[in-house]
């Protein structure tokens, strides 16, 4: 399984963000770096400590810990679970705390793969943001970790901002691609409601965003980045040649996940979950749980979940709603999916139970079939969701 790491803490909390996570809250990262290893411990107790491929340390701003938080975290997760001698291990990073010292420390504690939340390299979008970090920072920091030791580097960006032009988006993407990151992921901004930006546009402080701009923006990514030796792999994500994100492929190919730490979602038997959202009672929910642990059952069932203290809802994943979430997860992989595996996964056969779907979207134009293979076209990447609604329950 793939192993998710919740890090609720930002030293400012960006204006288009609607994560869980928080400003202010410094106090609690003691008592929440001892709630976090000791959740990994329990959790590995209960499943019999299984094998993880991948462990991803996400927020929030995980380079905000303290020295030696993130040694902790890991050295839990390797007591806790067998943990794969080749794992891909990533931790998000915001440009503003990292160093050469820092990120050797970092590769030094276990983790081999940085992802930077660059977002652009215009000082004035980056301010809109609510970026702590300006232009010669993110560049600095990409060399810093470079020095560090580390060779597998994502650079996350944003593009469909308000005031974001097409000249500042290549001047970004040109000089990025320039210094050769291993991964590149693209996303479009949506404004999410309640968030300080999406109420800025709505009171017209900014301009709403431009589709058919975010549009062009798209295919000019495309251009350069196939220009620069990038494989499109998926949706919104370019890697050099073989250095795909392991840990996100678990999710979109449907395999089991637990995430660990404050509002962490986890995938796991037939089974979704999450821990409650608030970092004060998910300290006390996890000290509950290590007051009164309980022998590994025989198998992981809702009962057995609703008696886990930081477990918050869990639901049930029925026939109809995996072979849903196989058929439009795995699809975000350009190289499509092969319907005759798949089907083996989910003992369902896919191709005849969505055999209406599939012939619609094929005359349709936005998904082609060829040797069983089922992949979106190439005009269908930014029109996604209007395949991927097809196949939800």
């Amino acid at each position: 399984m793939a192993l998710y790491v919740h890090v609720p803490f930002c030293n400012t909390k960006c204006p288009y963000c609607d994560f869980n996570t928080y400003q202010g809250i410094e106090r609690l990262m003691g008592p929440y770096l001892d709630a976090v290893t000791t959740e990994t411990r329990l959790w590995g107790d209960l499943l019999r400590r299984p094998a993880v491929t991948s462990v991803f340390l996400g927020g929030g701003t995980p380079s905000y810990l303290s020295n030696g938080h993130v040694d902790r975290i890991l050295a839990a997760a390797n007591e806790a679970f067998r943990l794969d001698p080749e794992a891909e291990i990533t931790m998000e990073a915001n440009p503003g705390d990292l160093d050469v010292e820092s990120c050797r420390r970092l590769s030094n504690a276990g983790i081999n793969r940085l992802s930077l939340g660059v977002q652009s390299l215009d000082d004035g979008l980056l301010r809109l943001l609510g970026r702590r970090h300006d232009a010669d920072q993110a560049l600095e920091a990409f060399e810093s970790a470079r020095q560090g030791g580390f060779r597998n580097i994502n650079l996350d960006l944003m593009y469909g901002l308000p005031q974001q032009t097409m000249a500042q988006w290549e001047t970004t993407l040109q000089r990025l691609v320039s210094h050769g990151p291993e991964h590149i992921s693209l996303y479009a901004l949506t404004l999410e409601d309640g968030t300080p930006l999406q109420k800025w546009v709505e009171m017209r402080r900014y301009p709403e965003p431009d589709p058919d701009l975010a549009a062009d923006m798209y295919h000019y990514a495309e251009d350069q980045l196939e220009a620069g030796g990038y494989h499109h792999y998926e949706i919104s994500n370019w890697c050099l040649p073989g250095l795909e994100s392991r840990h996100n492929m678990a999710y979109w190919l449907n395999r089991p996940y637990l995430g660990v730490g404050p509002g962490a979602h986890s995938s796991l038997g037939s089974f979704r979950f999450w821990d409650v959202s608030s970092p004060v009672a998910y300290i006390k929910a996890v000290k509950d749980w290590d007051g009164n642990p309980f022998p590994p059952p025989a198998a992981l069932t809702e009962v057995t979940l609703d008696t886990v203290p930081p477990v918050d809802l869990c639901e049930f994943i029925d026939e109809e709603t995996r072979c849903s979430e196989t058929m439009f997860l795995g699809l975000r992989l350009l190289e499509g999916i092969d319907l005759e595996a798949v089907s083996v996964g989910v003992e369902c056969d896919l191709s005849a139970r969505y055999n209406q779907e599939i012939q619609d979207l094929v005359g349709l134009g936005l998904l082609e079939r060829g040797n069983g293979i089922l992949r979106l076209t190439k005009p269908a990447y930014l029109i996604a969701n209007q395949v991927f609604t097809r196949f939800i329950v």
